[in-house]
């Protein structure tokens, strides 16, 4: 197995453009590029295209009735059917639509073929974790479900465990959804809770399929306003005791920025900090509990776009790539000057919010049973531990 990482990347990836109007800015994307290269992160990693995803992969997840309506408000924006959740205000239609959204699903699914074949342990798309998407609808600015093609295409390959770990501050709904009844796949979300956020689902009683699939979903409903100890504290206390007992063959990570304090469309409070300590315990659960450390990231939400997204990816690059970047790095000044040209804000000075490094305190130390925290971890070890033949 090569040692390399491979970031997937294609510059048409920026054509995923909802316009001007709309939360999810592709200069999110183009930055990140951007900041990658600035920090030459290029020399730690292979940058690889790959083909769109055909209508024979898409049909692993999705409805041929769906791709096809896809393609015809592609083709024509005018045409779109709302009754696949295209043309709305979340997902408004636009020219090239389906190709583009092909092609980060391409991507996605290219680096779980290239990890599960041994061309490289590790791999990112920071353009994918489209985790919103259903079978038959777009939803949440989601048009393919990238992450469930992914996980699709190792089961295809042979795969028997795959696990998918979802950090984004909304539900993986659309993941959680395509392998409800399929015991071979493990998914994790931590998100803020369903009470007071899109989509309105992610309840710690969400556990999975009847029969074998049951306990294979995992809820973890964040109150409002959880920052960094709390967050940090919540995903230890459930991320690794699950992963020690299901031995993923691949874990596929989805790492949505829009857990921070500055996003403006959710109300968790964590730092760009706290989300690189995340990244880092991916890599190392993955190297501790995946069969060959196989480890695909993904990007996902994310709508502070200059000051937020870009950096936090880059993060993530650089961890998949094994050649971290240390949070008092400045940035780059070539970079901060193409944030200016694109965007016309000014740039973050700095690889960090100034928190690093993050501290939490373990779930062995004990629990306040007066906490919201730590009733919301309590209530998904209780839903979904025992299924799994774990302690509560």
């Amino acid at each position: 197995m090569s040692g390399r990482a491979l970031l997937m990347w294609d510059d048409a990836v920026t054509g995923y453009d909802f316009g001007p109007s709309h939360p999810m800015d592709p200069v999110r994307l183009a930055l990140t590029r951007g900041l990658v290269r600035a920090f030459e992160l290029d020399r730690a990693v292979d940058v690889v295209a790959a083909k769109p995803a055909g209508d024979s992969t898409l049909r692993l997840v999705h409805r041929q009735d769906y791709v096809d309506a896809v393609r015809a408000a592609s083709a024509d924006p005018s045409r779109a059917d709302a009754s696949y959740g295209l043309g709305t205000l979340d997902v408004p239609a636009f020219a090239g639509m389906h190709e583009v959204s092909a092609l980060i699903a391409g991507l996605s699914v290219g680096a779980a073929e290239a990890v599960w074949r041994g061309e490289a342990r590790r791999a990112v798309n920071f353009s994918g974790g489209l985790h919103h998407a259903m079978p038959g609808a777009a939803a949440g600015f989601c048009v393919y479900n990238d992450a469930s093609l992914a996980i699709a295409r190792l089961l295809e390959l042979g795969a028997e465990r795959v696990a998918y770990l979802d950090v984004d501050v909304h539900h993986g709904d659309g993941v959680q959804a395509a392998f409800w009844d399929d015991p071979r796949v493990l998914t994790v979300s931590l998100h803020e809770h369903p009470r007071t956020l899109f989509p309105g689902t992610g309840w710690p009683e969400e556990t999975g399929g009847d029969g074998p699939a049951e306990g294979g979903a995992v809820n973890l409903a964040l109150p409002a306003g959880t920052g960094d100890a709390g967050w940090l504290r919540a995903f230890h206390a459930v991320v690794p005791e699950l992963l020690a007992e299901f031995r993923p063959q691949v874990l596929v990570t989805q790492h949505g920025a829009d857990t921070h304090f500055e996003d403006p469309l959710a109300h968790l409070a964590v730092s760009l900090d706290a989300q690189r300590a995340v990244q880092l315990a991916c890599r190392a659960l993955a190297e501790e509990y995946v069969e060959g450390g196989r480890w695909v990231a993904l990007g996902g939400g994310g709508y502070a776009v200059v000051d937020v997204v870009p950096r936090s990816w880059t993060h993530l690059v650089g961890i998949v790539a094994g050649a971290d970047v240390a949070p008092a790095t400045d940035v780059p000044e070539d970079w901060r000057s193409e944030v200016y040209a694109r965007t016309r804000q000014p740039a973050p000075w700095r690889m960090t919010d100034g928190r690093w490094p993050v501290t939490w305190r373990s779930w062995e130390d004990g629990y306040d049973p007066v906490d919201r925290l730590d009733q919301a971890v309590l209530a998904t070890r209780r839903a979904v531990f025992p299924l799994r033949g774990l302690l509560a």
